[in-house]
Protein backbone atom coordinates (compact mmCIF):
# COMPACT_ATOMS: atom_id res chain seq x y z
CA UNK A 1 0.00 0.00 0.00
CA UNK A 2 1.22 3.38 -1.06
CA UNK A 3 1.46 6.41 1.65
CA UNK A 4 -0.12 9.75 -0.09
CA UNK A 5 -0.65 13.01 1.83
CA UNK A 6 -4.45 13.80 3.16
CA UNK A 7 -5.13 17.06 1.19
CA UNK A 8 -9.17 16.82 1.70
CA UNK A 9 -11.67 15.44 3.43
CA UNK A 10 -12.46 13.66 0.70
CA UNK A 11 -9.13 11.84 0.91
CA UNK A 12 -9.90 10.96 4.21
CA UNK A 13 -12.83 8.99 3.56
CA UNK A 14 -11.73 7.00 0.75
CA UNK A 15 -8.57 6.23 3.34
CA UNK A 16 -10.93 5.47 5.64
CA UNK A 17 -13.36 3.15 3.09
CA UNK A 18 -10.33 1.42 1.79
CA UNK A 19 -9.15 0.41 5.37
CA UNK A 20 -12.55 -1.12 6.13
CA UNK A 21 -12.77 -2.89 3.17
CA UNK A 22 -9.07 -4.53 3.63
CA UNK A 23 -10.23 -5.39 7.82
CA UNK A 24 -13.52 -6.39 6.97
CA UNK A 25 -12.41 -8.33 4.12
CA UNK A 26 -11.68 -12.23 5.84
CA UNK A 27 -13.89 -13.34 8.43
CA UNK A 28 -14.70 -16.68 10.04
CA UNK A 29 -12.12 -19.68 10.19
CA UNK A 30 -10.17 -21.10 12.95
CA UNK A 31 -7.50 -19.76 12.23
CA UNK A 32 -7.08 -15.64 13.15
CA UNK A 33 -4.55 -13.35 11.70
CA UNK A 34 -4.56 -9.89 14.03
CA UNK A 35 -2.32 -6.40 12.98
CA UNK A 36 -1.90 -3.90 15.18
CA UNK A 37 -3.28 -1.18 13.76
CA UNK A 38 -3.35 1.43 16.20
CA UNK A 39 -1.48 4.67 15.30
CA UNK A 40 2.44 3.17 16.30
CA UNK A 41 1.50 0.21 14.56
CA UNK A 42 0.43 2.46 10.88
CA UNK A 43 2.93 4.73 12.01
CA UNK A 44 5.36 1.32 11.60
CA UNK A 45 4.04 0.48 8.58
CA UNK A 46 1.40 -1.64 8.87
CA UNK A 47 -0.83 -0.76 6.49
CA UNK A 48 1.61 -2.56 4.51
CA UNK A 49 1.59 -5.35 6.13
CA UNK A 50 -2.09 -5.73 6.55
CA UNK A 51 -1.79 -5.25 2.55
CA UNK A 52 0.60 -7.93 2.45
CA UNK A 53 -1.39 -9.86 4.46
CA UNK A 54 -4.56 -10.14 2.10
CA UNK A 55 -2.74 -10.17 -1.05
CA UNK A 56 -0.17 -13.00 0.08
CA UNK A 57 -3.66 -15.41 1.46
CA UNK A 58 -5.72 -14.36 -2.14
CA UNK A 59 -2.47 -15.31 -3.49
CA UNK A 60 -2.01 -18.80 -2.25
CA UNK A 61 -5.90 -19.19 -2.05
CA UNK A 62 -6.51 -19.62 1.61
CA UNK A 63 -9.69 -19.84 2.87
CA UNK A 64 -10.54 -20.27 6.68
CA UNK A 65 -8.05 -17.56 8.03
CA UNK A 66 -9.93 -14.37 9.92
CA UNK A 67 -7.90 -11.27 9.36
CA UNK A 68 -8.41 -8.82 12.13
CA UNK A 69 -7.50 -5.30 13.25
CA UNK A 70 -6.92 -4.07 16.97
CA UNK A 71 -4.82 -0.57 18.32
CA UNK A 72 -2.33 -0.55 20.44
CA UNK A 73 -1.98 -3.12 22.61
CA UNK A 74 1.45 -0.94 24.11
CA UNK A 75 4.20 -2.39 22.79
CA UNK A 76 4.49 0.35 20.60
CA UNK A 77 8.83 -0.43 20.33
CA UNK A 78 7.95 -4.00 18.54
CA UNK A 79 5.17 -2.45 15.86
CA UNK A 80 3.82 -3.69 13.43
CA UNK A 81 2.78 -6.61 14.98
CA UNK A 82 1.14 -9.71 13.25
CA UNK A 83 -0.13 -11.92 15.83
CA UNK A 84 -1.32 -15.63 15.06
CA UNK A 85 -3.95 -17.58 16.50
CA UNK A 86 -3.98 -21.64 15.12
CA UNK A 87 -5.00 -24.56 17.42
CA UNK A 88 -5.11 -22.72 20.83
CA UNK A 89 -2.41 -21.23 20.98
CA UNK A 90 -1.45 -17.20 20.30
CA UNK A 91 1.75 -15.82 18.66
CA UNK A 92 2.64 -12.82 18.51
CA UNK A 93 5.33 -11.42 15.63
CA UNK A 94 6.87 -8.17 16.47
CA UNK A 95 8.69 -5.82 13.58
CA UNK A 96 6.99 -7.47 11.16
CA UNK A 97 8.12 -6.40 7.34
CA UNK A 98 6.40 -7.08 4.48
CA UNK A 99 8.58 -9.24 3.28
CA UNK A 100 8.23 -11.25 6.86
CA UNK A 101 4.57 -12.15 5.55
CA UNK A 102 4.91 -14.92 3.61
CA UNK A 103 7.24 -16.79 5.41
CA UNK A 104 4.27 -16.13 8.40
CA UNK A 105 1.76 -17.13 5.62
CA UNK A 106 3.61 -20.63 4.94
CA UNK A 107 5.11 -21.58 7.90
CA UNK A 108 2.85 -20.94 10.44
CA UNK A 109 -0.79 -20.22 8.76
CA UNK A 110 -0.28 -23.57 6.76
CA UNK A 111 2.17 -26.02 8.35
CA UNK A 112 1.62 -24.87 11.97
CA UNK A 113 5.24 -24.29 12.72
CA UNK A 114 5.77 -21.05 14.49
CA UNK A 115 8.36 -18.85 12.78
CA UNK A 116 11.11 -18.69 16.13
CA UNK A 117 13.41 -15.99 14.37
CA UNK A 118 10.27 -13.28 14.32
CA UNK A 119 7.89 -14.31 17.63
CA UNK A 120 8.22 -11.83 20.17
CA UNK A 121 5.61 -13.59 22.59
CA UNK A 122 3.26 -16.89 22.82
CA UNK A 123 0.42 -18.04 24.67
CA UNK A 124 -1.33 -20.73 25.06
Amino acid sequence: MTQMKIKSLEDLRRIRESSRDLSSARSGGETVIIIGMGTCGIAAGARDILAEVMAELSRRNIDGVAVQTTGCIGMCQDEPLLDVIRGGQRVTYGRVKPEDVPTIIAEHVVNGRVVDKLAIGRAD
